[in-house]
């Protein structure tokens, strides 16, 4: 059975830093193209950075771009997210997704939340 289990979300003050971790079990993690997204209430889900099975990264969104770091260890099964200088529009739910070919799994969410 396929788990994605997201940790490490919380209250932040703006300015601050978070690391986000997705952990898989259930099948071969190193195949599988890894994503964080998150979802703000009243919001679109929007994909925030994309890495490949071999570790090369594919893209983040604008948004994002120089505060967020993805990264993942296939001998761990985890992709973490490291975010940093957060602002309150970095507040959302965010997801890991696992990707191969048609076939998706995604996790539970971790809640993310800024404000001083």
């Amino acid at each position: 059975q396929v788990h994605l289990v997201e940790s490490g979300g919380g209250l932040v003050q703006p300015g601050g830093s978070l690391r986000l971790s997705c952990t898989g079990s259930g099948f071969t993690f190193s195949d599988w193209l890894m994503s964080w997204h998150r979802q703000a209430p009243g919001k679109e889900r929007e994909v925030v950075a994309v890495i490949t099975n071999t570790g090369s990264t594919l893209n983040y969104a604008a948004s994002v771009k120089g505060r967020f770091t993805i990264s993942r260890d296939n001998d761990k099964n985890t992709v973490n997210l490291q975010m940093n200088d957060l602002t309150p529009d970095d507040a959302a739910e965010y997801d890991c997704k696992a990707l191969k070919g048609l076939s998706k799994y995604w996790g539970q969410g971790t809640q993310v939340t800024v404000s001083s």
